[in-house]
């Protein structure tokens, strides 16, 4: 089983592939599709990863006759920084590739985020395709040409936009994942059903024993619809003015939390947080019925995914004052108007966002 999408820009023509597949089998193909066969290729990997799949990873594309070489940074968001940026850079240069090469991103969303935006920087850009090989990187980060770092502690901080020639998915890897990496993952996967499409959010329901156990056909189907979500969503607001600004559920709140944990909450666990503080300002303010947060915590808890965190309000506060997404002073937030419908909008106060964070803080019993 496996399955084939699409994206295409602004002007409607094709900008790349993404497959999704059960293994690596069908890598040569894809990477000649996309006109990269034969090209010179630097494989940016993880410490984790690197060792599990570099190997394999190159065999394929030597393949298609890709020469290839691998290059593992160190694993971890604390490493997702522009000094780590600079030995991509250094490898680049000297094994002198050039315009006509190309970078692999194997890994998760820090791999892919950095890899990518090495490609996008380097030599005024170079090719690069994406081989995301966690829930989390398959499910989003992989999927809409966002690329980029951290900075002094703010997520993302200095990126570019810049599109992948290809998106592979070999859903096969993530039965190597940790229990709660893997979950975190669908932290992101579920924010896609609360933002577009309700039926995913039944199918996530109902699946939820299928999804725990990593079934096989249930992963396909899974990456299947969250990328068909993104990229529709992508496909009308490729640089993030309007639509795709939805994609930010749960973040605002989410991202000011994760800058405190400081690596002790996983991404898609802090996005859990964040969409249960946002759904309970979308009920506060009537736009949602009553029970619609108790609703959202019962389905997240039942993912193993957490509804609370520790950290201190006003920092996290501070936190959304600094964030990228604040336009004139004003933070911009995603709500619900009903399950499956999502709207950005700047007049959530910082009054509001206290109170929310009050109902997501774990308290310290006593």
């Amino acid at each position: 089983m496996s399955e084939k999408l699409m994206i295409h820009g602004a002007d409607h023509k094709p900008l790349y592939e993404i497959w999704i597949d059960s293994s690596f089998a069908c890598l040569p193909e894809k990477v000649r599709a996309c006109g990269l066969a034969g090209k010179k290729c630097l494989i940016v990997t993880d410490t984790n990863v690197g060792p599990l799949y570099g190997k394999e990873a190159a065999e394929k594309l030597a393949v298609c006759g890709c020469e290839s070489r691998i290059f593992a940074i160190p694993a971890g968001e604390v490493h997702k920084t522009l000094r780590t940026v600079e030995t991509v850079y250094r490898a680049l240069i000297e094994q002198k590739y050039d315009r006509s090469s190309f970078i692999a991103a194997l890994g998760g969303g820090v791999v892919g985020d950095l890899a990518g935006f090495s490609a996008a920087t380097y030599l005024r850009g170079i090719p690069f395709i994406q081989i995301p090989t966690t829930l989390l990187a398959q499910s989003d980060s992989s999927v809409g040409g966002k690329t980029g770092v951290d900075f002094d502690g703010y997520k993302n901080m200095v990126g570019a936009f810049a599109m992948p020639k290809l998106v592979y998915m070999n859903t096969s890897v993530l039965s190597t994942m940790e229990e709660r990496a893997y979950l975190s993952g669908m932290g992101e996967v579920i924010k896609h059903a609360y933002i577009r499409d309700p039926e995913f959010l039944a199918y996530i329901r109902e699946h939820t024993e299928q999804i725990l156990a990593r079934d096989p056909e249930t992963l396909i189907h899974l990456d299947s619809v969250n990328c068909g979500i993104k990229g529709a969503v992508v496909e009308e607001d490729p640089k993030e003015s309007g639509l795709r600004r939805i994609l930010n559920f749960g973040h605002t709140l989410g991202h000011a939390i994760e800058k405190q944990t400081a690596g002790s909450m996983w991404h898609g666990e802090c996005v859990s947080v964040g969409m249960t503080a946002a759904v309970w300002i979308s009920e506060k303010r009537g736009l949602l019925p009553a029970g619609s947060t108790q609703k959202v915590r019962d389905q997240l808890t039942a993912l193993h995914l957490p509804v609370t965190a520790s950290f201190d309000p006003d920092l996290a506060l501070d936190a959304v004052r600094n964030d990228k997404k604040v336009k004139n002073g004003k933070p911009v937030f995603i709500l619900l108007s009903a399950p499956g419908s999502a709207f950005a909008t700047d007049d959530v106060t910082f009054e509001e966002m206290r109170a929310a964070l009050e109902q997501v803080r774990e308290h310290s019993a006593g």
